[in-house]
């Protein structure tokens, strides 16, 4: 299978998809593949933690109106995101996030 591929098929489930690639031969010799993999998970928790947070803050200082509504908002923002990530990665371009990519390409170095 081609990097790019690999890489891409890393971010579509997420974490579940970044620990197999790791986890996979010839894959996790592959820094590319790795990077995109670690990324994958450190995004993934990331959206997860940040949806966490979001709703408990939201729901306690707002109306269940406007929590629907900002919630709904984040949620488009991580899908829009995520498709950017698949389609940028697919082409064959190395987006580095901020915060997670360095670190994600920390942990590929090693």
């Amino acid at each position: 299978m081609a990097d790019n591929v690999a890489s891409m098929l890393c971010y579509i489930l997420g974490f579940i998809t970044g620990i197999v690639f790791l986890v996979m031969q010839p894959y996790n010799q592959n820094r590319t593949v790795r990077f995109h993999a670690f990324q994958s998970i450190f995004l993934s928790v990331a959206c997860i933690v940040i949806g966490y947070v979001f709703d408990f803050v939201l729901f306690t200082a707002f109306h269940f109106w406007t929590l629907l509504f900002l919630t709904s908002l984040l949620r488009l923002a991580f899908f829009a995101l995520w498709l950017f990530m698949l389609f940028s990665t697919y082409q064959g371009k190395t987006i580095v996030l901020p915060v997670i990519g360095p670190l994600a390409q920390q942990q590929a170095q090693r």
